[in-house]
C-alpha cells in the first residue's frame, strides 16, 4: 500500500477569545492516500476552512497553530522555513477557494496570473509559461483558450473563473489539491461540470483531494471517504457508502435528513435545532449535546471516545457506543 500524501495528527488551531484562546480546530486527525478524495463536511462554523488553511500554514493572524503535525509527502510542514513553505504551496499542495472572484486579481489578466504562478516555482521563459497556461486552459475546458488568456476576471462567468483557479492549481501538478467549497457560487449545471473536471483530474494525475463542503450531494458525487466535522472535531468518519447509507452519529443523521428528497416530497424538512456553538462555549463533553435528540446523562460531561463500527467506520458518540455494546 502506498504511503499517504497527507497525514494530519492531533491538529489544534486557536484564535483569541474572551476567556483566552479558543481552539477552532481541536484535535483534527486525517490521512489521504494518492488518488483518494476525502470530503470534510459539516455546517458553517465547524472549522472546515480553518483546517484547510492550517494544513498550508495560511491561518490568518491572530490565529495560530498550537500543536499537532501535518505531514505532506513525508515532510513535516512545521519544520519548514517560511521560504520553504512558500515553495511547497503550489508545487506540492494547491488550494481552490470557494469564491474565485475574490481570489483572482481584478487588475491582471487571468493568463498573467497563471503565468506568474508557474514562473514562481519554475525557471521558464515567459513564452513557455504562456504556452503552458494556454494548454492548462484547454485541459480544464476553457473555450478559446488563446483569447481567454488576455481577459480580465470580470469578463468571465463564475464557472470560467473557477476553471481558471483550477488551471492555476494544476500548473505544477501538486500531489494534494484542497478544494474549499469549489461549487458553492455556481449554478447546478456548472457545478456538475466542475465536479466532473475534478474527477478527471484525480483519475489522470492520481492527485489526492481534500474536498470541503456542506453539500452532501456534491460529496456523494466525488468523495471516496467522508469525515463529518462538528465544533472543531470529527464526529464520524468512514467510506462514502458507510456515511451516506448507514450514518450512525446523530449529527450525521440529522444532516442527511435535512436534504430534500423525492421520497419525502410535501413533508417538512428535518432541521437541527439551535446553531453551532462558538469556540470557547463548547460543552464539556460531547459538543453536539445541546442540539442532540439522543443525548443522555454522560453526554454533557464526558468526552466520547471513538466507537469502531467497521475497519473504516468510526463515530465519536456515547449513544452509538451504547448501541454497539448492546449488539456485542
Amino acid at each position: 500500500m502506498s504511503a499517504p500524501v497527507l497525514e494530519v495528527e492531533s491538529l489544534v488551531t486557536t484564535f483569541p477569545a474572551e476567556s483566552g484562546r479558543a481552539a477552532v480546530v481541536d484535535g483534527m486527525s486525517m490521512t489521504i492516500a494518492p488518488g483518494e478524495v476525502l470530503a470534510l463536511v459539516g455546517e458553517s462554523g465547524c472549522g472546515k476552512s480553518v483546517t484547510a488553511l492550517s494544513i498550508l500554514r495560511l491561518v490568518p493572524k491572530p490565529g495560530r497553530i498550537e500543536s499537532g503535525r501535518v505531514v505532506l509527502c513525508g515532510r513535516d510542514l512545521a519544520t519548514l522555513s517560511v521560504t520553504e513553505m512558500r515553495a511547497v504551496r503550489g508545487a506540492e499542495a494547491a488550494m481552490i477557494f470557494q469564491e474565485p472572484m475574490t481570489s483572482l486579481n481584478p487588475v491582471q489578466t487571468v493568463g498573467a496570473q497563471v503565468v506568474e504562478a508557474i514562473r514562481l516555482h519554475e525557471r521558464v521563459t515567459a513564452a513557455a509559461a504562456r504556452a503552458r497556461c494556454v494548454e492548462l486552459f484547454e485541459r480544464v475546458g476553457i473555450p478559446d483558450a488563446h483569447e481567454r488568456f488576455d481577459t480580465f476576471p470580470h469578463q468571465l462567468s463564475g464557472g470560467l473563473k473557477q476553471r481558471v483557479m483550477i488551471a492555476m492549481a494544476l500548473s505544477m501538478q501538486p500531489k494534494l489539491l484542497i478544494a474549499d467549497e469549489p461549487t458553492t457560487a455556481l449554478d447546478v449545471t456548472i457545478q456538475a461540470q466542475i465536479l466532473e473536471l475534478l474527477r478527471e483530474i484525480r483519475d489522470r494525475f492520481g492527485m489526492a483531494i481534500l474536498l470541503i463542503s456542506h453539500n452532501l450531494g456534491v460529496v456523494n458525487e466525488l468523495a471516496d471517504r467522508v469525515a463529518v466535522m462538528y465544533a472543531g472535531q470529527v464526529a464520524e468518519q468512514g467510506t462514502r457508502e458507510e456515511l451516506l447509507a448507514h450514518p450512525r452519529h446523530p449529527y450525521t443523521q440529522r444532516l442527511l435528513a435535512s436534504i430534500p428528497s423525492r421520497t419525502r416530497r410535501g413533508e417538512p424538512l428535518a432541521e437541527i435545532p439551535g446553531v453551532v456553538p462558538s469556540p470557547g462555549e463548547w460543552p464539556a463533553g460531547c459538543r453536539f449535546t445541546t442540539r442532540c435528540h439522543r443525548a443522555f446523562e454522560p453526554c454533557a460531561g464526558i468526552v466520547p471516545e471513538a466507537t469502531q463500527l467497521s475497519p473504516t467506520h468510526r463515530a465519536w458518540c456515547h449513544a452509538v457506543a451504547r448501541e454497539q455494546q448492546g449488539q456485542s
